[in-house]
């Protein structure tokens, strides 16, 4: 980070296939994973608590320091809070919301569950007839394509189901309008993202002569939270052979 908070290593980059708040694209962080993507927000916190401790010296009191690191935590926490009730289709992110949402995170990690997909997927999920769609939700429909594991499919459809009828009973009590809900999920849940295979792909093509793929790719990027009928190739998860290829799974800091 610079010290205007902007992210000034463009290093080894990754777009979260399966939900994992332990995954890390980088080679080099492999072993402690301090920069895993669940520990975002703490590096962010300790490289301003560095900062604070740089500039303690110029204050005669470190008052003012503290509560700009309060700033920091407070702005996260709402932003945070907003994320959820946006990617969640909720006017607004509730205290029991932050548990739900919690409880959602250790399921799609547990079950191996395609992120992208699945944000994409809630959105068409139909809360109003939950009854009859959650008991099998999981397990087929809208959710079908976004396992990775089929063993873990089977093992955690049911916690999963559960949470589905939570979630709709919290979504009728919302009250918004299905169309507007399903509107809003899909202004934040993109369709397509860059994966790193994709990117790989294009990359051996390039290096192969064929440069239509960099021009397709980038044009499908451009509308990451449109349908794009015909393409739907590029909104397919992660295939096996991308779990471990170099460059489709992690790159190190000389890529």
């Amino acid at each position: 980070m610079s010290i205007l908070g902007l992210t000034i290593d463009y290093g080894p980059y990754g777009w979260i296939d399966n939900y994992d708040l332990d995954w890390t694209p980088n080679t080099t962080d492999a072993e402690g994973r301090r920069y895993r993507y669940g520990q975002q927000p703490a590096i962010v916190q300790w490289n301003l608590m560095r900062l604070a401790q740089a500039l303690a010296p110029a204050f005669d009191t470190v008052e003012t320091l503290q509560e700009g690191l309060q700033s920091f935590v407070d702005v996260y926490t709402a932003a945070a809070r907003a994320n959820i009730a946006g990617k969640l289709g909720l006017h607004e992110c509730r205290d029991d919301d932050v548990e739900r949402w919690h409880a959602l995170q250790k399921l799609l990690c547990d079950a191996e569950v395609d992120m992208t997909i699945f944000f994409r997927a809630l959105g068409e999920f139909d809360a109003a007839v939950a009854g009859a769609q959650a008991s099998s939700a999981a397990s087929s429909g809208v959710f079908a394509d976004a396992f990775y594991d089929e063993a873990k499919r089977v093992t955690f459809a049911p916690q999963l189901d559960a949470w589905l009828v939570g979630y709709a009973a919290r979504v009728g009590e919302d009250g918004l309008p299905a169309p507007e809900r399903r509107a809003r999920m899909n202004a934040v849940n993109p369709k397509y993202v860059l994966r790193n295979y994709l990117a790989q792909q294009v990359i051996d093509r390039a290096e192969q002569g064929d440069f239509d793929g960099i021009a397709e790719l980038l044009d499908v990027m451009r509308r990451p939270y449109d349908e794009q009928p015909g393409r739907e190739a590029f909104a397919a998860k992660r295939p096996d052979w991308a779990r471990v290829k170099a460059g489709g799974s992690m790159l190190s800091c000389s890529s």
